[in-house]
């Protein structure tokens, strides 16, 4: 009997294995310097070294920083402001001077990847939309004139404002009024110059505002029942793939699904005003540290299981000087300082394994003995690219269910992926956020058996 296809591609995967540009479980950081009592340059790539952070992205080109991450081998996005659209817009040979100056004269020994054409243009009340795809166009053809498009993108991070409707999940959609002068010209260059969406996303802001709706352990990748998506009958547990999957519902809606999707800001502040309702140090922990969990551990969202995600988070330090609310300058990982406003890793030696949602909503420590096993209601698709993601890429002992060998008896995908995100998971640590493979996956705490064959605990 021949071997059934999804190992067959679990097998193909192990051989291709991830592009090279690949962003697959990447964790970044935002160094904004809206303050006036950070420490140098020099010392932030110091700190930046230390904590294990590889990549960064900055709000404007400035030469200290430039200087300072020169040969630090951390990837940087930079950005060109907001008021610098019209001109970039009007005259190629500025964007043509702006690309020389702030990013050909620094690399390749400082590795920026990527530049963002402004920063959530549709809410600027300066009205700088218009200038929005003349002016990437234009960065890029500069990129190109210098020979430099292979090796940096050029995007623009949106905000879910940009969205007309972001719940349920599945019907994300772009506003209207944005999608034929902005989304549709974008998204094609983005396509054809093989780059990705930038998106802001703060489950934050959707807390504070419908906090009596949301459950604050949903909105903090805490163990929760879930929320199920009326639309598609997919099964959420974090507030923050909910809003991910809003815009790839969207990019769907116009036919961009090849499209994919880099969180350029996310964050949760450490401190606000009385009225700022959830924002503590608790939760800016839970939040931020739980999010390093998820997103390390692999895997996409439930409508986009093999996502390749990468996030950066708000911000590097409290900013002392920027306008707004309590909170704005309180989204800080680190005191100016340098001392952590608390404790979370950001990489995965620093992943300690944490609790974890279960089978009936029990909450069980991930310390303890626990197994993860595929999810009969997933659906065939889902539980087959998930299966091909463990047997490949996630790097799961997927011999035993080969045919012929202990655990390929019963012969039946749930089974199969049973084991496979198993030992995905065992080889995690069981960490928080490695049972879950776009929601086709649960752990339980008795130690599943199919047919003759028993899940280990262990590697």
């Amino acid at each position: 009997m021949a071997p059934p296809i999804y190992l067959l591609l679990g097998c193909a995967m192990i051989v291709l294995g991830r592009p090279a540009n690949s962003y697959a479980g990447s964790i970044g950081v935002n160094y904004g310097r809206i303050a006036n009592n950070l420490p140098s340059a020099v010392k932030v790539v110091q700190l930046l070294k230390s904590q294990g952070l590889q990549r960064v992205k900055v709000f404007d080109t400035d030469p200290s920083v430039l200087k300072a991450l020169a040969g630090s081998n951390i990837k940087i996005t930079v950005d060109l402001p907001n008021d610098l659209l019209y001109s970039a817009a009007k005259y190629p040979s500025f964007s043509q001077s702006w690309v020389k100056r702030n990013v050909a004269a620094y690399h390749p020994d400082t590795q920026i990847e990527a530049i963002a054409v402004g920063n959530e243009v549709f809410v600027d009340h300066h009205n700088t939309t218009k200038f929005l795809i003349p002016a990437m166009k234009n960065i890029h053809q500069a990129l190109v004139n210098l020979n430099l498009h292979s090796s940096i993108k050029v995007s623009s991070p949106i905000a879910l404002s940009a969205l007309q409707t972001s719940y349920p999940s599945s019907a994300g959609a772009f506003l209207p009024e944005l999608v034929e002068p902005v989304f549709e010209p974008m998204l094609s260059f983005l396509r054809q110059t093989g780059s990705y969406l930038m998106v802001n996303a703060y489950p934050f802001f959707a807390y504070e505002s419908n906090s009596d709706v949301i459950s604050l352990d949903y909105a903090l990748f805490r163990e929760n029942p879930g929320v199920v998506d009326s639309g598609n009958g997919l099964r959420y547990f974090s507030l923050f793939d909910a809003q991910l999957d809003a815009v790839f519902a969207a990019l769907s809606a116009l036919k961009y699904d090849d499209i994919n999707i880099v969180v350029t800001e996310t964050g949760w502040p450490s401190k606000g005003d009385e009225t700022e309702i959830g924002a503590s140090v608790e939760n800016a922990a839970a939040y931020n540290g739980n999010l390093v969990r998820r997103i390390l551990a692999g895997g996409g969202t439930p409508l986009r299981p093999k996502a390749d995600l990468a996030v950066y988070i708000f911000a590097l330090f409290n900013e002392d000087e920027k306008d707004g609310p309590t909170s704005e300058r309180n989204y800080g990982l680190f005191y100016p300082n340098q001392q952590k406003v608390y404790d979370i890793p950001f990489t995965k030696d620093g992943i300690r394994p944490v609790a974890t949602p279960v089978e009936g909503g029990v909450s069980k420590s991930s310390t303890g003995n626990t197994w993860c096993v595929a999810s009969g209601e997933a659906g065939k698709e889902k539980l087959q690219a998930a299966l091909d993601y463990a047997c490949g890429e996630g790097g799961a002992d997927c011999r035993p269910i080969q045919p012929d060998s202990t655990c390929y008896k019963p012969n039946t995908l749930e089974a199969h992926a049973s084991f496979a995100f198993n030992s995905y998971y065992q080889k995690q640590g069981r960490a928080g956020g490695s049972c879950y493979f776009g929601g086709a996956a649960y752990v339980v705490t008795q130690q599943p058996k199919y047919g003759q064959c028993k899940f280990p605990t262990g590697y």
